[in-house]
């Protein structure tokens, strides 16, 4: 039941520009010596010669004098980059988007699939995974944000949608209940102020474990597929409360 949301690393990917210059490697950009964090590189299949980091460091706290073992607030650093001479073509920072507490957050990983919001604009996306610390009441979730490009800037567009989720409560032994629910976005033909409409599909799948003599059975029941369309407001896509992450 575990969600592996941690980076894989950089794919590094080199080819030919022109007939003499050379795409340099995909460059994970360095976390300071000590200091909790996470950081990503990915290439950009939708635009050749560009890829995406994306930075995620704890935060300082004045009243301490060390992060208690990677808990506290976590900033975000994202990055278009130019594969030809490594320099950022487009920047994103925001202060303490990711809290890491009881419920650790434990990953990044960047999402290039084909969000085409417009006829000439792409979103790409940033995951980010949390995990629970109790093994009473298990829990998994991984969010989704999206962002676009806009000169040199990037700016998010949807944030924090919970992606993936699983929970549950059992006697550490066999008997308990637990749930999954996955959601994946599609374009819909519609739109809102310009922007394409999301269509998020929902699946729940529920797992009963019973105890019976020295033996554990389990027994799954997946319900009906949940279709939810956002819209984009003009400044950004308006997520429900029940399918925002933590």
């Amino acid at each position: 039941m575990t969600l592996k949301y941690r980076w894989l690393g950089c794919v590094a990917m080199s080819g030919a520009l022109g007939a003499t210059q050379a795409w340099a490697e995909c460059v994970t950009p360095p976390l300071p010596e000590g200091v909790p964090g996470f950081a990503v590189c990915k290439d950009w299949p939708a635009y050749d010669g560009q890829s995406i980091t994306a930075l995620s460091q704890i935060e300082p706290d004045p009243t301490l004098n060390e992060a208690p073992d990677g808990m506290g607030l976590y900033d975000l650093k994202l990055a278009v980059v130019s594969n030809i001479d490594g320099k950022p073509l487009a920047r994103y920072a925001q202060a303490s988007v990711y809290s890491s507490d009881a419920v650790r957050f434990d990953g990044l990983s960047i999402d290039t699939a084909r969000y085409k919001l417009t006829s000439d604009l792409r979103a790409f996306g940033v995951r980010a995974g949390f995990t629970g610390a109790s093994r009473a009441n298990p829990f998994e979730q991984a969010v989704l944000s999206l962002y676009v490009r806009e000169g040199n800037t990037l700016r998010p567009v949807l944030e924090q949608l919970a992606i993936e989720t699983r929970n549950g409560e059992w006697d550490t032994r066999c008997a308990g209940e637990f749930s999954h629910t996955k959601r994946t976005l599609d374009l819909a033909k519609t739109s809102s102020h310009g922007f394409a409409d999301l269509i998020v599909r929902s699946v729940t799948t529920g797992t009963q474990n019973t105890a019976q003599n020295d033996d554990c059975t389990s027994r799954d029941t997946t319900g009906k597929t949940v279709l939810t369309t956002l819209r984009y407001d003009g400044h950004r896509y308006v997520v429900p409360k029940d399918m925002q992450g933590i």
